[in-house]
């Protein structure tokens, strides 16, 4: 079992590095996307198309994992990673990728986009070595662990996303990622070893969408959490595509490359918390409270055009989204068996993601043309004038609060269906039963 703690310890090393790699660029893209272009739509694009790449690629990367050992489908994760970025950084030093209207700009970014987007197949390999190196009263707690990495990573990507942008350009941010891929990818080849028995022979076979899908709804309960899921990620979708144009408002590219790493110590903070006290025995229950406070915090963040108010919001944001990352994973590591965990972990991303490219595609036009001209109406100061105070950006405030206030009212239905109450038992249930994992 020491051997195990031990190669998790690793891994997650391994992934700390790896993160910090494809966040770093993909932060990086999105700064400089919208400071060359100045346009939230085009922003709106990227991020949407990045959003959209994200939720088609799940059940892909989840048949990978199960049709793979699990180092194996990391090892496919970063070659991919490493490909697309040499790619970008050629295309950088070749043409001008700085004019939106040319199709260079959109290749360059498609590239940086494709190397980001491959760390999503070893985020699904790594919750399944949860489940494979981790006792189950201990899962909740790894989940922690992994949740306090993503946070350590996005603070130091945060940071140095904004001054790589700011003082070295994108052509040197590019470098510096594709860099740090070989690292990872040397590191994970030389000093990691899982055991672990080859996958049958029926998981190697296809993606299985309709198997997939018949296990899901064999878990009562199951079905509903991913389609509450689904519906939070259409919310939050509106947050992921304006936040980078709002607080770019309000500070340089630098500071705000400093504002989103410090505001990452309560992601580190948060995944830190649920390492050491655990999640208690309803994680479905604290899963609906972490998304009651997202819904609160959306509602306040912007309600004033102030620095402060913005990295308090971020802060509080940062604190509970790992709380409900790690409560998700540790039901869904629980009642769905281990040898479907990459598909069902992908199927269900897939599923639950599809709506964030939606909203993102949605929220660029009627943000720009519709809501930000409207607040800079005298009408629409007049009509939330009270709420939402004087600036530039109140338009994209309204937009805040507007999105909150859904997810609030869903969040707090769900306490009352049916498909809640099912779900616990389920889990309750599972608990008393001998774990499936190979050995």
């Amino acid at each position: 079992m020491s051997e195990h703690n031990s190669t998790f310890k690793r891994l997650l090393l391994n992934t700390l590095v790896a993160n910090v790699t494809s966040t770093f660029l993909s932060f990086a893209l999105a700064f400089w996307v919208y400071l060359v272009t100045e346009s939230v739509l085009v922003a709106s694009i990227v991020a949407g198309s990045s959003m959209l790449a994200g939720a088609l690629s799940g059940a892909v990367f989840g048949a990978i994992v199960d049709a793979n050992r699990k180092k194996t489908a990391m090892v496919i994760s970063s070659s991919i990673t490493a490909a697309a970025f040499a790619a970008a950084g050629l295309v950088y030093l070749l043409v001008p990728v700085t004019d939106w209207t040319r199709p260079w700009f959109w290749v360059f970014a498609a590239f940086v986009l494709i190397g980001s987007l491959a760390g999503g197949l070893r985020s699904i390999a790594l919750s399944t070595t949860v489940t494979l190196l981790i006792p189950e009263d201990r899962r909740d707690k790894a989940n922690g662990m992994v949740g306090t990495v993503n946070g350590l990573a996005h603070l130091v990507t945060s940071i140095l996303s904004g001054l790589s942008v700011g003082f070295l350009g994108m052509g040197g941010t590019v470098v510096i990622a594709l860099v740090l891929t070989f690292v990872v990818l040397g590191h994970l080849l030389l000093a990691i070893r899982i055991d672990e028995p080859r996958p049958a022979r029926h998981a190697r076979r296809h993606m299985d969408l309709r198997g997939s899908w018949r296990t899901m709804r064999a878990v009562p309960g199951l079905v509903p959490l991913v389609l509450f899921s689904t519906f939070n990620n259409l919310v939050m979708g509106v947050f992921m595509t304006l936040m980078d144009p709002y607080g770019l408002t309000l500070f340089s590219v630098e500071a705000w490359g400093i504002v989103l790493g410090v505001t990452s110590i309560g992601f580190i903070a948060g995944g830190a918390a649920v390492a050491r006290f655990g999640l208690g025995r309803s994680p479905l229950r604290l899963l609906l409270l972490a998304n009651v406070a997202i819904a609160v915090i959306g509602m306040t963040t912007a309600i004033r055009e102030w620095q402060s108010l913005l990295v308090l919001g971020m802060l509080g944001f940062f604190l509970v989204v790992p709380v409900a990352e790690a409560a998700e994973q540790t039901i869904l590591q629980r009642v769905v068996p281990f040898e479907t965990q990459g598909r069902i972990f992908g199927f269900a991303h897939s599923i639950e993601s599809a709506s964030t490219p939606v909203a993102a595609f949605a929220i660029g036009p009627v943000a720009q043309f519709l809501l930000v001209p409207y607040m800079n109406s005298t009408s629409g100061h007049t009509t939330f004038g009270w709420l939402l105070g004087e600036g530039h950006s109140r338009g994209l405030a309204l937009t805040f609060v507007i999105a909150s206030t859904v997810m609030l009212i869903v969040v707090l239905l769900a306490f009352l269906t049916t498909a809640y109450r099912r779900l616990t038992h389920e889990y309750t249930a599972v608990a008393t039963q001998p774990e499936l994992v190979p050995a």
